[in-house]
């Protein structure tokens, strides 16, 4: 396969992708890879709570030659297709005369935002340098174009979400990332009807600060009281305040805003020296965060609770608690939707059925994002699909000087 096509591909798809919105994507991306032989290309992006992979096509008139079967969404667990996005690889299956079909995962950094499907001629490694090529411009185009694009929303959404929800994914960080040997993967449950949970993180240098919020009540307002929070927590984070001061900006907030109808939330906020595998972090009336080392031991990490903020109890201010991370270990924040969801017989699901599958997903070698994905299902499956409170979890693992980063 001809370098020259490769960078011709490359370069076409750039030099358009500037004023390309996301639904011409396709049919740009379908263009130019004929330059470098691969054909048959289609984009499918995955839902928001990573069950199926959904085709992203274009415009009707320009689909080209897609057919219904091209149309069709994919399931994650069952096809070739979810497979590749599962295990974060490329995968091959049938093709068609010459031609073999693959499955790639679009990554970024270890975010799965779904999988590319190519033919190509051979499978020797320029055709496989050419689709990693391809399928990495696709990932970026994907990013640049997908905040601003309600293409992209309805695609992600397999049902109807209520306004709370919309208000609360429009704040809420990409669910996956990776870098300065740290991978985070956050769940946001129920995806389409949360209101009153949030998690938050951000890299500021050496350091990843850390949040997961939840606040009283389960409707429009607790929405409301959750993005503030979260929101007053940035602010003053990005003005330097430490986990102290940032806390009693967020009760400040509240206080304020709502005098006549006390709302409170609690929270853990945190912060970890990916340098140095320092993990500080204060409770505001938070459920304590776990700890997973070497795949099986477990503690939690307990911290002196301050009041959740937005009472303004006057109380003396919380305890900043440390604990130093070694390479590999994991740290659980959540909220009590995780382990007080309730099959039909009312039985919970608890904290050690959570941790003990975060731990066998560790021993089955299993990727962050992939864990997470897996519990998710298995909390949802526990209730039936339908949870009674909003579910949250922030995954941590400190690779210290190991970098993890997905590649296909």
């Amino acid at each position: 396969m001809a370098r020259q096509g490769v960078a011709r591909m490359l370069t076409e798809i750039l030099e358009a992708s500037h004023q390309t919105a996301m639904d011409q994507i396709p049919v740009l991306v379908r263009r130019c890879a004929t330059y470098a032989d691969l054909h048959e290309v289609m984009i499918y992006v995955t839902d928001l709570q990573q069950r199926v992979l959904r085709p992203l096509t274009g415009h009707s008139e320009e689909a080209g030659t897609a057919t219904a079967a091209d149309l069709a969404e994919l399931q994650i667990g069952g096809t070739l297709a979810g497979r590749a996005f599962q295990e974060v690889r490329m995968l091959t299956g049938s093709g068609s005369g010459s031609s073999e079909r693959w499955w790639i995962p679009i990554l970024d950094g270890t975010e799965r935002l779904g999988v590319l499907r190519v033919d190509a001629r051979g499978t020797g490694e320029d055709v496989r340098d050419a689709m990693r090529a391809l399928v990495s411009v696709v990932a970026l185009l994907i990013l640049s174009k997908r905040e601003h694009s309600d293409t992209y929303a309805r695609l992600v959404r397999t049902r109807p979400m209520k306004v709370d929800a919309e208000m609360q994914w429009h704040l809420t960080p990409p669910i996956t990332f990776a870098g300065k040997g740290v991978v985070i993967n956050g769940a946001l449950e129920p995806a389409y009807e949360v209101g009153g949970d949030a998690f938050d993180y951000a890299i500021s240098g050496d350091v990843v600060h850390l949040a997961v919020f939840d606040a009283m009540g389960h409707d429009i307002r607790a929405g409301l009281t959750a993005n503030l929070a979260l929101a007053s927590g940035r602010n003053h984070r990005r003005q330097g305040a430490g986990l102290v001061e940032t806390g009693d900006g967020i009760e400040r907030l509240l206080v304020e805003e709502f005098s006549d109808d006390v709302r409170f939330v609690t929270a853990i906020l945190a912060e970890l020296d990916t340098s140095t595998g320092h993990f500080s972090w204060i409770s505001r009336g938070h459920h304590a965060p776990v700890l997973i080392r070497g795949g099986r031991w477990v503690t939690g990490l307990g911290c002196p609770p301050a009041p959740p903020v937005g009472l303004d109890l006057g109380l003396d201010p919380p305890t900043v608690c440390t604990e130093h991370l070694e390479p590999g270990d994991r740290v659980l924040l959540y909220t009590d939707g995780i382990t007080e969801a309730r099959d039909g017989s009312g039985r919970q699901f608890g904290l050690d059925r959570f941790v003990d599958f975060v731990i066998r997903s560790h021993a089955d070698g299993l990727s962050v994002p992939e864990t997470l994905r897996r519990l998710i299902h298995s909390v949802l499956d526990h209730h039936g699909d339908r949870l009674q409170d909003d579910a949250t979890v922030l995954l941590v693992e400190w690779r210290g000087d190991a970098h993890q980063q997905l590649k296909v």
